[in-house]
Formats: structure tokens, sequence, C-alpha cells
């Protein structure tokens, strides 16, 4: 009697702690953050350029250049990536960036 109560309580709190792991993992799945940098782009080329390549960076899920200002918004899940690896994402293209709004 006292081992099926035992076993009980054992399986009890080994599905608590998945329940509760999952929750954990899930929160941090969906943590995205937006960004606004200031990239050096003169051109339509550049400009989809940059459309092209940083959109498919890890974790980046929304990207909004605008030629006319020189910015670029990026929108990513932080868990995949982060401010630093944009920035060198855009030096590997050849265009300076600068966080401008974090």
């Amino acid at each position: 009697m006292k081992s099926k109560i035992g076993f009980m309580l054992v399986a009890l709190l080994m599905l608590f702690s998945a329940n509760a792991y999952t929750a954990e993992k899930d929160a941090n799945k969906n943590s995205k953050q937006t960004v606004l940098f200031s990239v050096s782009m003169d051109c339509t080329s550049c400009k989809n350029k940059i459309e092209k390549n940083i959109a498919f960076e890890k974790g980046v899920t929304d990207l909004k250049a605008d030629l006319s200002t020189q910015t670029v918004s990026v929108t990513f899940r932080s868990d995949k990536n982060s401010v630093e690896g944009l920035i060198k994402a855009f030096k590997k293209l050849g265009f300076d960036a600068k966080v401008v709004v974090e």
C-alpha cells in the first residue's frame, strides 16, 4: 500500500516538473524583440540586399527597411539571435549598422 502511494507521488511530481519545464521553454521561445537600426544604405539595390539577406538570419520574424530614413526595423526571437549578431550580419553584407531604438 505504501509503495503504491509513493509511486503515485513520484509520478505526480514528474508530471508537474515536466509541465513547468515546457511552460518555461515556451515562454523563452516566444520572447521577441524589435530593434531599429540606422544602416548605411544608399540605393534601392542596397535595400533589396538587406531585405533578402537579413530576413533569413536566425530568429528574424519581421523586417522593414526604409531607404528614405536609412533605417531597418528588425523583429527577432531573442533565444535565436541577438542585436550583436544582427549587426554582424549587416557588416557581413557590407553595411554599417547602429542601434537607434532597442
